[in-house]
């Protein structure tokens, strides 16, 4: 299948356009509501959300005069970055996302972050208190879709940690039951394309180790996996171990995180190489245009900007760090 069959048939699954007839060439609406300060890419099928942090600080940046750090953060600040719900109830914060996506004719880009026993008591420990709060809040989710257009990443390092042993035993075959019915839930919505976080190259460097639990977990009845989710390894890397592990899947496509992996990823021996290393950038900004038949996408799913944990002098997982942001920004080629 040509590049341009396979991001015309991509979109067309986005709702972005209709597959068009012989694929000639591919046409969209460009949004006039990208919203203040040129935020937005008229080329892009995903949402802007013109009220992160990216974008805040940038309107705060130029009103204190900081002109020249403001057009470096728009690098990070006018891109579709991946919006992580919290709380107890994800409804309301996904409804106002695509609803706001709809109206500029885009689609809104999810991370599904809630499992029980998450990131197994680490940087990023949390999600549900136990499987029925789990259903629910995914239900809630689903329903904040409704029939309009997403994409959805599912439970980063849910499955990795079961493989790598750090999740206990006597959780993973409940944690396979709830993402096999999350899959199913969020498919039930008609525009919603769901991909099941594999992990990265760095972490699980087989891919074989991974095939039997992603089956577990469903991946069957998603529309593929997704790689790199919050690491630094590199596109190309990711391609290649993605073709391996796709062909262990019957052909699964997947879409890479290329949000921070400009540089790679940090090299030696040095510990916790994945939390806020220094010296990193962004890497290519989101498209469908990725010259591989098996590549749907890449996204910015880890916001740029957002701290990985409390190391490096950095905050609270999740938390907004201008400093990391810029720096970022500036070491983008």
């Amino acid at each position: 299948m040509s590049r341009l069959i396979r991001t015309a048939a991509l979109l067309a699954a986005l709702g972005v356009l209709p597959l068009l007839a012989g694929c000639s060439e591919l046409t969209g609406k460009a949004s006039a509501e990208q919203g203040p300060d040129g935020l937005g890419d008229p080329d892009s099928p995903f949402w802007v959300d013109t009220r992160s942090p990216a974008a805040a600080q940038l309107r705060q940046w130029q009103r204190e005069g900081r002109g020249k750090d403001a057009a470096t953060l728009r690098r990070i600040a006018r891109q579709p970055v991946a919006l992580w719900p919290s709380g107890k109830d994800a409804g309301a914060t996904v409804r106002a996302a695509t609803r706001a996506a709809q109206k500029a004719d885009r689609t809104a880009v999810f991370v599904a972050y809630h499992i029980p026993h998450r990131d197994c008591g680490q940087h990023s420990a949390g999600g549900a208190e136990d499987a029925a709060a789990y259903q629910r809040w995914i239900w809630s989710f689903a329903e904040g879709i409704g029939d309009r257009r997403a994409l959805v990443v599912l439970e980063p390092d849910a499955v990795g940690h079961n493989v790598d042993g750090c999740t206990p035993q006597q959780y993973h075959r409940e944690r396979y039951e709830l993402l096999r019915a999350a899959i199913g839930r969020l498919k039930q919505q008609p525009h919603t394309r769901v991909y099941l976080d594999a992990g990265n190259p760095g972490w699980l460097k087989d891919p074989a180790r991974l095939a039997g639990p992603l089956r577990s977990a469903g991946i069957g009845r998603a529309d593929g996996f997704a790689l790199n989710v919050a690491n630094f390894q590199s596109t190309a890397v990711n391609r290649e171990y993605g073709h391996r592990l796709s062909r262990m899947l019957g052909g699964k496509h997947f879409v890479i995180d290329t949000s921070r992996n400009g540089l790679g990823p940090l090299t030696g021996n040095r510990r916790e190489g994945w939390c806020n290393p220094p010296g990193r950038a962004l890497g290519r900004p989101p498209t469908t245009a990725t010259g591989d038949a098996l590549v749907d996408a890449y996204l910015w799913i880890k916001r740029p900007g957002e701290s990985d944990g409390a190391c490096r002098g950095g905050p609270a997982a999740g938390t907004w760090w201008p400093d990391y942001a810029l720096g970022l920004a500036r070491r983008a080629a």
